[in-house]
Protein backbone atom coordinates (compact mmCIF):
# COMPACT_ATOMS: atom_id res chain seq x y z
CA UNK A 1 0.00 0.00 0.00
CA UNK A 2 1.61 3.11 -0.90
CA UNK A 3 1.15 6.71 1.35
CA UNK A 4 1.96 9.93 0.84
CA UNK A 5 3.02 12.95 3.42
CA UNK A 6 3.17 16.82 2.78
CA UNK A 7 6.58 17.53 2.84
CA UNK A 8 5.90 21.48 3.54
CA UNK A 9 6.12 20.81 7.58
CA UNK A 10 9.79 19.77 7.19
CA UNK A 11 10.78 22.99 5.77
CA UNK A 12 8.94 24.84 8.40
CA UNK A 13 9.85 23.41 11.54
CA UNK A 14 13.53 24.16 10.29
CA UNK A 15 13.54 27.24 9.73
CA UNK A 16 11.72 27.98 12.46
CA UNK A 17 13.49 25.89 15.17
CA UNK A 18 16.83 27.93 15.23
CA UNK A 19 14.90 31.15 15.78
CA UNK A 20 13.15 29.70 18.58
CA UNK A 21 16.31 28.55 20.10
CA UNK A 22 17.60 31.92 20.01
CA UNK A 23 14.83 34.09 21.03
CA UNK A 24 14.44 31.44 24.11
CA UNK A 25 17.80 31.67 25.03
CA UNK A 26 17.70 35.42 24.76
CA UNK A 27 15.46 35.71 26.81
CA UNK A 28 16.55 33.26 29.30
CA UNK A 29 20.00 34.75 29.81
CA UNK A 30 18.40 37.99 30.02
CA UNK A 31 16.42 36.78 32.96
CA UNK A 32 19.22 35.41 34.55
CA UNK A 33 21.43 38.33 34.02
CA UNK A 34 24.13 37.12 32.27
CA UNK A 35 23.23 39.54 29.45
CA UNK A 36 22.53 42.94 29.32
CA UNK A 37 18.32 43.73 28.94
CA UNK A 38 18.37 45.03 25.51
CA UNK A 39 16.77 44.50 22.54
CA UNK A 40 19.66 42.75 20.09
CA UNK A 41 18.44 43.52 17.05
CA UNK A 42 18.56 47.35 17.02
CA UNK A 43 21.19 48.08 20.31
CA UNK A 44 23.48 44.88 18.66
CA UNK A 45 24.25 44.54 22.66
CA UNK A 46 24.33 40.77 22.16
CA UNK A 47 25.37 38.03 19.80
CA UNK A 48 23.36 35.27 19.65
CA UNK A 49 26.44 33.17 20.52
CA UNK A 50 26.89 34.95 23.62
CA UNK A 51 23.23 34.56 24.59
CA UNK A 52 23.16 31.33 24.09
CA UNK A 53 27.17 30.39 25.54
CA UNK A 54 26.14 29.30 29.58
CA UNK A 55 23.97 27.61 31.69
CA UNK A 56 20.20 26.93 31.01
CA UNK A 57 20.37 29.07 27.76
CA UNK A 58 23.31 26.88 26.47
CA UNK A 59 21.44 23.44 26.70
CA UNK A 60 18.64 24.83 25.26
CA UNK A 61 19.69 25.95 22.38
CA UNK A 62 21.50 23.09 22.01
CA UNK A 63 18.28 21.10 22.32
CA UNK A 64 16.87 23.02 19.63
CA UNK A 65 19.64 23.84 16.91
CA UNK A 66 20.84 20.50 16.69
CA UNK A 67 17.85 18.77 15.11
CA UNK A 68 17.26 21.77 13.37
CA UNK A 69 20.34 21.55 11.39
CA UNK A 70 19.55 17.65 10.86
CA UNK A 71 16.22 19.06 9.39
CA UNK A 72 17.57 21.89 7.54
CA UNK A 73 19.62 19.20 5.88
CA UNK A 74 17.05 16.98 5.02
CA UNK A 75 15.17 19.97 3.88
CA UNK A 76 18.16 20.35 0.46
CA UNK A 77 18.41 17.12 0.20
CA UNK A 78 14.24 16.63 -0.66
CA UNK A 79 14.53 20.26 -2.86
CA UNK A 80 17.40 18.46 -4.53
CA UNK A 81 16.01 15.13 -5.19
CA UNK A 82 12.70 17.26 -6.60
CA UNK A 83 14.27 19.32 -8.62
CA UNK A 84 15.75 16.74 -10.05
CA UNK A 85 13.05 14.71 -11.17
CA UNK A 86 11.79 18.02 -12.89
CA UNK A 87 14.34 19.59 -14.68
CA UNK A 88 16.74 18.91 -17.61
CA UNK A 89 20.55 18.60 -17.21
CA UNK A 90 21.06 21.86 -15.71
CA UNK A 91 18.77 21.97 -13.12
CA UNK A 92 20.01 18.38 -12.20
CA UNK A 93 23.04 20.02 -12.11
CA UNK A 94 22.33 22.96 -9.87
CA UNK A 95 20.84 19.72 -7.62
CA UNK A 96 23.77 18.23 -7.08
CA UNK A 97 25.13 21.19 -6.15
CA UNK A 98 22.59 21.87 -3.69
CA UNK A 99 22.90 18.72 -2.01
CA UNK A 100 26.51 19.61 -1.64
CA UNK A 101 25.90 22.76 -0.32
CA UNK A 102 23.38 22.18 1.85
CA UNK A 103 24.64 19.06 3.62
CA UNK A 104 27.86 21.23 4.29
CA UNK A 105 25.75 24.31 6.01
CA UNK A 106 23.83 21.95 8.13
CA UNK A 107 27.04 20.06 9.37
CA UNK A 108 28.26 23.82 10.06
CA UNK A 109 25.87 24.29 12.07
CA UNK A 110 26.21 21.13 14.11
CA UNK A 111 29.55 22.04 14.73
CA UNK A 112 28.71 25.30 15.67
CA UNK A 113 26.44 24.48 18.21
CA UNK A 114 28.34 21.47 19.40
CA UNK A 115 31.00 23.64 20.71
CA UNK A 116 28.91 26.66 21.73
CA UNK A 117 30.04 27.31 25.19
CA UNK A 118 33.57 26.29 24.76
CA UNK A 119 36.67 28.24 25.40
CA UNK A 120 39.69 28.56 23.47
CA UNK A 121 41.33 29.26 20.07
CA UNK A 122 39.77 26.27 18.88
CA UNK A 123 36.04 27.70 19.92
CA UNK A 124 36.34 30.91 18.51
CA UNK A 125 37.70 29.22 15.05
CA UNK A 126 34.51 27.08 15.11
CA UNK A 127 32.34 30.15 15.77
CA UNK A 128 33.70 32.47 13.22
CA UNK A 129 33.68 29.70 10.33
CA UNK A 130 30.55 27.69 11.60
CA UNK A 131 28.72 30.64 11.24
CA UNK A 132 30.36 31.60 7.88
CA UNK A 133 30.03 28.30 6.47
CA UNK A 134 26.12 27.65 7.73
CA UNK A 135 25.44 31.20 6.86
CA UNK A 136 26.87 31.51 3.38
CA UNK A 137 26.13 28.34 2.12
CA UNK A 138 22.46 28.62 3.49
CA UNK A 139 22.48 31.50 1.27
CA UNK A 140 24.00 29.83 -1.63
CA UNK A 141 21.31 26.90 -1.29
CA UNK A 142 18.45 29.04 -0.89
CA UNK A 143 19.64 31.06 -4.82
CA UNK A 144 20.11 27.57 -6.39
CA UNK A 145 16.36 26.70 -5.86
CA UNK A 146 15.42 30.16 -6.75
CA UNK A 147 17.59 29.50 -9.87
CA UNK A 148 16.04 26.54 -10.71
CA UNK A 149 12.96 27.21 -10.09
CA UNK A 150 12.88 29.77 -12.61
CA UNK A 151 14.32 27.60 -14.87
CA UNK A 152 11.65 25.66 -14.41
CA UNK A 153 8.89 28.21 -14.53
CA UNK A 154 10.51 29.43 -17.88
CA UNK A 155 10.08 25.70 -19.08
CA UNK A 156 6.57 25.53 -18.26
CA UNK A 157 7.64 22.38 -16.29
CA UNK A 158 6.49 23.90 -13.13
CA UNK A 159 4.67 27.35 -11.73
CA UNK A 160 6.08 29.64 -9.53
CA UNK A 161 3.91 31.91 -8.22
CA UNK A 162 5.42 35.50 -8.65
CA UNK A 163 4.91 36.52 -4.71
CA UNK A 164 6.95 33.46 -3.96
CA UNK A 165 9.56 34.65 -6.16
CA UNK A 166 9.99 38.43 -5.11
CA UNK A 167 9.77 37.30 -1.29
CA UNK A 168 12.46 34.93 -1.16
CA UNK A 169 14.69 37.56 -4.21
CA UNK A 170 14.08 40.32 -1.39
CA UNK A 171 14.86 38.57 0.97
CA UNK A 172 17.98 36.41 0.02
CA UNK A 173 19.10 40.04 -1.69
CA UNK A 174 18.40 41.56 2.09
CA UNK A 175 20.85 38.88 3.43
CA UNK A 176 23.26 39.57 1.15
CA UNK A 177 23.30 42.76 1.65
CA UNK A 178 23.62 42.16 5.46
CA UNK A 179 27.01 40.16 4.99
CA UNK A 180 28.35 43.07 2.75
CA UNK A 181 27.94 45.78 5.11
CA UNK A 182 29.41 43.87 8.29
CA UNK A 183 32.47 43.41 6.38
CA UNK A 184 32.97 46.38 4.99
CA UNK A 185 32.52 48.15 8.82
CA UNK A 186 35.65 47.10 9.86
CA UNK A 187 37.03 49.54 6.76
CA UNK A 188 35.40 53.02 8.87
CA UNK A 189 33.92 52.16 12.18
CA UNK A 190 35.35 51.58 15.32
CA UNK A 191 35.67 47.92 17.44
CA UNK A 192 33.21 48.63 20.01
CA UNK A 193 30.94 49.67 16.87
CA UNK A 194 31.87 47.07 14.82
CA UNK A 195 31.06 44.60 17.39
CA UNK A 196 27.31 46.09 17.73
CA UNK A 197 26.94 45.76 13.97
CA UNK A 198 28.71 42.45 13.70
CA UNK A 199 26.15 41.67 16.70
CA UNK A 200 22.90 43.22 15.41
CA UNK A 201 23.49 41.75 11.27
CA UNK A 202 23.75 37.99 12.92
CA UNK A 203 20.60 39.00 14.67
CA UNK A 204 18.61 40.01 11.14
CA UNK A 205 20.71 37.07 9.03
CA UNK A 206 18.95 34.90 11.00
CA UNK A 207 15.33 36.06 10.82
CA UNK A 208 16.46 36.53 6.88
CA UNK A 209 16.94 32.70 6.62
CA UNK A 210 14.02 31.77 8.99
CA UNK A 211 11.77 34.03 6.92
CA UNK A 212 13.32 31.93 3.75
CA UNK A 213 12.82 28.95 5.19
CA UNK A 214 8.82 29.87 5.57
CA UNK A 215 8.87 30.80 2.08
CA UNK A 216 9.94 27.81 0.85
CA UNK A 217 7.39 25.58 3.36
CA UNK A 218 4.62 28.00 1.71
CA UNK A 219 5.95 26.89 -2.09
CA UNK A 220 6.13 23.29 -1.00
CA UNK A 221 2.78 23.77 0.35
CA UNK A 222 1.22 25.42 -2.63
CA UNK A 223 2.74 22.99 -5.25
CA UNK A 224 1.74 20.19 -3.31
CA UNK A 225 5.16 18.64 -2.71
CA UNK A 226 4.99 15.54 -0.46
CA UNK A 227 6.85 12.39 0.39
CA UNK A 228 5.70 8.89 -0.83
CA UNK A 229 6.48 5.49 0.78
CA UNK A 230 5.11 2.28 0.11
CA UNK A 231 3.74 -0.04 3.79
CA UNK A 232 3.66 -3.50 3.51
CA UNK A 233 1.11 -5.57 4.82
CA UNK A 234 2.72 -6.96 7.74
CA UNK A 235 3.59 -3.32 8.72
CA UNK A 236 -0.18 -2.43 8.92
CA UNK A 237 -1.40 -5.94 10.30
Amino acid sequence: MKTSLPLWPLALVAGVLPAVASLCAWALATHAGLVPACNPFIDGCVSISRAARHELPNLLFRALVLPAATLQALVWLAQAQALSALGGAAVQRSARALAVIGVAAGIALVLYGSFLGTEGQAYRWLRRYGTLVYFGGTCVAMLLVGRALQRLHADARLHLPRAHERVLLVLLALIVALGLGNALTGLWAGAALQDRIENATEWWGSLGLTLAFVTLASLWRRIGLRIEFSVGASDVG
